[in-house]
C-alpha cells in the first residue's frame, strides 16, 4: 500500500477511534514508510510505528493504544527521516 493512501484513515483498537493518520514518516532515502503521524482524539500528535499496524480496507487497526508514542519519539523520527505530505 502506498503512504498516501494511509492519509486520514482512522486509527482503531477493538473497535474504538483514537485518531486519524494525518501524515506517513518514510527513512532517510523517502523510499519506506516506517510509521504514522495520527492526530489522536485529545488533539496531540502521536507516533505509530508502521510495524504495528493491520491496515484493513478502510481503517488502520492496531492492538493496544500503548503502541501510539509520545510527541517527542514523532519529533525524533520526523528530524531523521521525511515527512510524506512535505515531499509530495
Amino acid at each position: 500500500m502506498k503512504g498516501v493512501e494511509l492519509l486520514n484513515r482512522r486509527v482503531l483498537t477493538s473497535g474504538i477511534e483514537l485518531g486519524r493518520v494525518v501524515d506517513v514518516i518514510l527513512d532517510e532515502t523517502g523510499d519506506r514508510e516506517i510509521g504514522l503521524d495520527v492526530r489522536c482524539k485529545d488533539g496531540v500528535h502521536r507516533f505509530l510505528p508502521i510495524a504495528t499496524v493491520d491496515v484493513g480496507e478502510e481503517d488502520v487497526v492496531i492492538d493496544s493504544p500503548l503502541l501510539l508514542l509520545e510527541k517527542d519519539q514523532l519529533d525524533f523520527y520526523r528530524t531523521r527521516g521525511h515527512a510524506l505530505r512535505s515531499s509530495r
